[in-house]
């Protein structure tokens, strides 16, 4: 980049109104202009080269900049202007001097060079038979490498050492990858794992390695939505996983085995060590495999790393940075006016991302536009369109069936999470029936769905800023292989406080900074769990191996800080050994809760709120206590966020505790001030207390958007299933644990419509349907038991039921596991219990609880009244899961016929 000395006189515009003039400047000022490539502006640019002044053209340019040091006695100084598309008369922003200016410069600068005219012979492609032995061809999607690849290649297919590869988007590093885990599988003989950030990317990835299934190798996808075998998994060459199914099979014992047999990690978009949410579990699992007994080769791949070599040096990595890239991207920062109220800053967003995609597609382009929220998403394409001539009056952004309607007449797509219509819309945009897809940041993680251009509208990701990476990634979907073009738009509008901020971070490009620090119990504990870490000193030498101590966070304060907030939460347990160290090992809490991946933190404070509660009175008092619990405490859940028009309507199922018949009445006023976690409040309680809403065509809940449900009804119950645990483990009251493992199954098997008490009878369908078959299974085994009258899994029936997945005498086994039979009584607060070998038996009178376990079939509690107490509850938890009780517990023993069966 050849940046003006800050002493040089300058004046340097960009312009976007054909009438402008440029002001007389004296001799030795070097003057620069761009302008848009369109006919009206030629005589403008006629005029300008005449006058020797030196002129390039963008065939898009949107902004407006002056940066000059003609005026302020000389000083660097930049004027701003509204984005011309907003308003016929745009706004000018008012001058800003350094840093603001030199970062306008460097912009400016760059835009200048980009659009230089291209002199040089073009780089060409080498034939893959060149670099690749040639028994791996038929793995490769094209018989040409590009420059890029072909630059990785020799990297890649030589040398032991790990690599980390940096490469423009859209320069086929997915080819880059595919060299490192044919070189595992078919050279060394080694298993290969791929890993990437995203369910929807394994589906991409996934479907990429179809031709490596033909050629005989084993492929297995590894993601949240998929049960896997056991197996299968055991016997495949290569893993498709996102970073997080696989750090969760990395702490199954199952797995442990294979795990040893990975020769090659490929991590896509490893910059996203710097993610706030999925970094800190990036970090751990490859310092673990980088440092582990498996000789893994690690093989980063990635976009947009600025301390690319400092990410190198910490993985002991070649770097491998290549500026090849098969088009010319060119971003701009389109601006706004700021606003002080919300929704006008939002409706200014929404207009000039219709007004910029107007642009595009008036000229043939395909555009994609990207949303901070599912809301924005639905909002922006009913805007576009309208302003593409379909009818949307009337059309409200949740009437999801109508605006599905109006957006495909305008041939405008959405993509999103929950959104019924993703794939179509993805592969009609794919195929050019749609030349607009208005989406959330999902696709920019690296689906791979390229376009002319791309807006993004927002630089909020629901409650959070944005980061440049995600940014950067987005930009990277414009002038995609695949477009048949060799230019690339990207724009990201923002207001004009945010302007200055954007062109530095995207000018400097992104820095991944170590994110461990945030969850650091939870890594440890997992380090435990794994048997990685067993003494207070191999925990100190496992994080001299992170990232953050290799970017000089030195301490051993924050260590020793989360060590000892493990074991005073019960995760681990800690004694001192003759040699001065602490030996450290994970209690049964411990394992639990690293194995089904909850927060250390998160559980604590469940398990405090919960514990300070006062035992409830019934079963619906219970569920709204547990249900409030979790809505403010869990971030994901508590944090899940709705429009302002539609808070009236989360207040009146709050008031109805979630009955929808109750929620409408005429007296319902939805009146108060909503507070955080009311969203998930609502969701729950209404999964909770009307099931029978939940059918497979839902598109509402009780006037919310179903999708808007979503994220708060996929993450409880992972919660619910740790509190539904406690029981077993003897760590909470017994009524947390019951009514946690009732609503856990309910809420994630909604689409069978269970009432209270349903738990068990999905417990069973569970067991019998098997890990890998219970996504369908569960709901027809379901089906046929209800259509029965059978309302809980206490049969005496020893024949497999149809459509059981257990060998006879597995299920024999799983019959004398059952809490069924059970005996439990108490008497003067004296409990007593039978039931299965192994059980746990807990008698309470209040919060005062007694445990015991069942080593031969039975036990007997101690007493607990005294002469204020007027009975005592007993329950019983059963090793695999199963559980039965006294009182008002007993309601969630079976169902209880009613209106929701």
């Amino acid at each position: 980049m050849s940046l003006a000395a800050d002493s040089a006189p300058l004046h340097w515009m960009k312009i976007t109104d054909p009438d402008a003039s440029i002001p007389d400047h004296p001799p030795g000022v070097d003057v620069r202009v761009m302008l848009p490539d369109h006919a009206e502006f030629a005589t403008l640019r006629e005029k300008l080269l005449a006058d020797g002044i030196p002129v390039r053209t963008a065939r898009y340019l949107v902004e407006q900049d002056t940066i000059s040091t003609l005026a302020h006695n000389g000083r660097l100084a930049v004027t701003s202007g509204e984005c011309h598309l907003t308003r016929a008369v745009p706004r000018i922003f008012s001058s800003a001097f350094d840093p603001a200016a030199s970062t306008a410069r460097d912009t400016f600068d760059l835009l200048w060079n980009i659009h230089a005219p291209i002199d040089s012979e073009p780089v060409t492609s080498k034939p893959a038979s060149e670099l690749v032995p040639s028994d791996w061809l038929g793995f490769l999607p094209h018989r040409m490498l590009n420059p890029a690849q072909a630059e990785a290649a020799p990297h890649i297919l030589h040398g032991e050492e790990n690599v980390v590869v940096v490469a423009p988007t859209g320069t086929g590093k997915t080819v880059i990858g595919m060299m490192a885990a044919l070189r595992a599988i078919k050279e060394n003989g080694r298993k290969a794992a791929w890993l990437v950030p995203q369910r929807s990317l394994t589906d991409e990835l996934n479907q990429e390695l179809d031709a490596w299934r033909q050629g005989g190798l084993r492929v297995e996808r590894l993601s949240g939505e998929y049960s896997v075998d056991i197996q299968r998994v055991r016997d495949a060459d290569i893993w498709v996983a996102t970073t997080e199914k696989f750090e969760a099979i990395c702490r199954a014992s199952s797995f442990r085995e294979a795990l040893g047999t990975v020769g090659c990690l490929i991590v896509d978009e490893i910059h996203l060590l710097g993610d706030p949410t999925r970094g800190s579990v990036l970090e751990a699992l490859l310092a673990r495999v980088r440092d582990g007994d498996a000789r893994t080769r690690i093989v980063g791949l990635s976009a947009t790393v600025s301390n690319a070599g400092q990410i190198a040096d910490w993985l002991h990595a070649e770097l491998v940075r290549t500026v090849w890239r098969p088009n010319r991207l060119t971003w701009q920062l389109p601006t706004i006016s700021a606003h002080s109220d919300w929704s006008q800053s939002e409706a200014a967003r929404t207009r000039l991302a219709s007004s910029l995609t107007g642009l595009i597609t008036s000229d043939g382009g395909s555009v994609l536009v990207f949303c901070g929220s599912k809301r924005g998403v639905r909002q922006t394409a009913l805007i576009i369109a309208g302003s593409r001539g379909a009818n949307i009056d009337g059309v409200h952004p949740d009437d999801l069936d109508r605006l599905h309607t109006a957006c495909r007449q305008a041939r405008v797509g959405l993509h999103y999470k929950g959104w019924d219509h993703r794939q179509d819309d993805e592969r009609a945009f794919r195929q050019r029936d749609l030349d607009v897809l208005v989406a959330t940041s999902t696709v920019a993680a690296g689906v791979n769905l390229p376009a002319r251009a791309v807006v993004v509208r927002d630089t909020q990701v629901g409650l959070n800023n944005i980061d440049v990476a995600t940014v950067q990634q987005m930009f990277g979907r414009a002038g995609r292989v695949g477009t048949g073009e060799n230019q690339g738009w990207a724009f990201l509008i923002v207001n004009e406080t945010e302007r200055p901020h954007w062109q530095a971070r995207l000018s400097r490009g992104h820095k991944v900074d170590s994110q461990i620090q945030s969850s650091l119990p939870d890594h440890i504990l997992a380090e435990a769990v794994q048997r990685r870490i067993r003494s207070l000193r191999e925990a100190e030498q496992w994080w001299v191996q992170t990232l953050a101590h290799h970017q000089g966070s030195h301490s051993l304060a924050p260590l020793r800080h989360a060590v000892d907030f493990l074991v005073e939460g019960g995760y681990l347990s800690a004694t001192c050994t003759p040699d001065d160290d602490v030996a450290l090992a994970p209690t049964e809490l411990g394992t639990v809760t690293a194995r089904i991946m909850v927060s250390t933190t998160v559980g604590h404070e469940l398990r405090k709120a919960l514990a300070g509660e006062p035992v409830p009175a019934d079963a619906e008092d219970a569920e709204q206590v547990l249900i409030g619990a979790l809505s403010t405490i869990v971030p994901k859940i508590a944090q899940a966020s709705i429009s302002e028009d539609l808070k009236a309507t989360v207040l009146r199922l709050l008031e109805s505790n979630g009955r929808l018949h109750d929620a409408f009445r005429p007296d319902g006023i939805g009146q108060g001030r909503y507070a955080p976690g009311d969203l998930a409040k609502a969701t729950l309680l209404t999964a909770a207390n009307t099931p029978s809403a939940f059918h497979a065509r839902a598109r509402q809940i009780g006037g919310i958007p179903y999708p808007t449900m979503y994220p708060v009804l996929e993450e409880a119950p992972r919660y619910l299933h740790w509190l539904g645990t406690q029981g077993y483990l003897r760590t909470l009251h017994p009524w947390c644990a019951i009514v946690a493992a009732d609503l856990s199954r309910r809420i994630r098997w909604r689409r069978c419509q269970p009432p209270r008490g349903a738990g068990r009878l999905l417990w069973m369908c569970e067991q019998i349907a098997t890990p890998l078959h219970a996504e369908d299974a569960v709901p027809k085994l379901w089906e046929a038991a209800t259509a029965r009258g059978i309302t809980r899994p206490d049969w005496e029936s020893t024949s497999r039921p149809q459509g059981c997945r257990l060998e006879q005498d597995d299920y024999v086994a799983l019959l004398r596991e059952r809490a069924t039979g059970a005996v439990l009584c108490s008497e003067n607060g004296t409990g007593r219990a039978k039931g299965p070998v192994g059980s746990i038996a807990t008698t309470w009178a209040g919060t005062k609880c007694a445990t015991a376990m069942l080593h031969t079939g039975q036990a007997v509690l101690p007493a607990l009244l005294d002469t204020s107490e007027e009975h005592a509850d007993i329950a019983l938890f059963t090793r695999r899961g199963d559980y039965c009780a006294t009182g008002w517990l007993a309601a969630y023993s079976g169902i209880k016929h009613g209106p929701d069966l």
